[in-house]
């Protein structure tokens, strides 16, 4: 796959206003301080696609961008460290449940964790609510850059052991030192040629 465009499309408050067009859908969700916003803007070559924030917990709509006129990226809010009352908290529960359920064109959801942490039990029942309802998912480990690739290797088998899930489906990223995208961006290409 290669990006030649990208645009952003609309931010979505609810359920009703998810795009449903027939376009291919990639959604990225994550711990607030996984690095997100730094990985879409990687991806797309683009350093102010995505806003990006020193304070965890900005993302709090469903972002929709446009890539190459014929597909999604969407930015999901992230999760663990907003700082949300009760009712803000239900109401992110449910246009997030909305969307994974409602999109019918969604072909992969990355879940980001910190390559340098285990993944979180949010990060687990993220997995866990994927499966059930047979949403395919890959984890995408990011902020590797001062990881050596031996480093790397043993970072990505700790998590897939500990997840219970083959190495193959965690591909390790930088923003910072721009590495992983060709490989996040073939594994893409894969999900959305399947039947």
């Amino acid at each position: 796959m290669r990006i030649t465009s990208c645009k952003f499309v609309k931010s979505v408050a609810n359920g009703a206003e998810i795009i449903n067009d027939g376009k291919p859908i990639i959604a990225f969700v994550g711990r607030s301080n996984v690095g997100k916003s730094s990985l879409l803007n990687f991806l797309v070559n683009n350093k102010s696609m995505a806003r990006t924030s020193s304070t965890p917990g900005r993302t709090r709509l469903i972002n929709y961008f446009q890539i190459n006129d014929n597909m999604y990226f969407v930015d999901l809010p992230g999760y663990g460290f907003a700082k949300l009352n009760r009712s803000e908290s239900a109401k992110w529960d449910t246009i997030l449940g909305d969307f994974l359920t409602k999109s019918e064109d969604l072909k992969l959801v990355c879940i980001l964790v910190d390559s340098r942490l285990e993944a979180s039990e949010l990060d687990k029942s993220m997995m866990n609510y994927l499966e059930y309802f047979r949403i395919p998912y890959i984890l995408i480990a990011t902020k590797c850059d001062k990881m050596s690739k031996a480093q790397q290797n043993n970072a990505k088998l700790k998590l897939a052991n500990s997840l219970a899930m083959g190495v193959d489906n965690i591909l390790m990223s930088s923003a910072k030192n721009k590495s992983g995208k060709e490989e996040i961006l073939i594994k893409f290409e894969q999900f959305i040629n399947e039947e």
